[in-house]
């Protein structure tokens, strides 16, 4: 899994643990839903601005978002 996947799916996580759709979400976030959607299936490569949109979204800190499991 590369680290797009890997993003993605803590992404995911994180916004269903929250109990929001990928459109609450997207709507949090500032972002699009399909691009939301891309992200969480690891086929877009987010910048570091979107990355920041994301964690805001998530009501976390950058940080704690691209915390990933080696």
């Amino acid at each position: 899994m590369d680290v797009c996947q890997k993003l993605g799916l803590r992404v995911q996580q994180l916004r269903q643990a929250k109990g929001w759709s990928q459109d609450e979400f997207a709507h949090r976030a500032n972002l699009h839903r399909t691009y939301v959607s891309g992200v969480e299936r690891g086929i877009r490569n987010p910048t570091i601005t979107v990355l920041e949109k994301l964690a805001a979204g998530l009501e976390i800190t950058l940080s704690e978002l691209v915390a990933l499991e080696e």
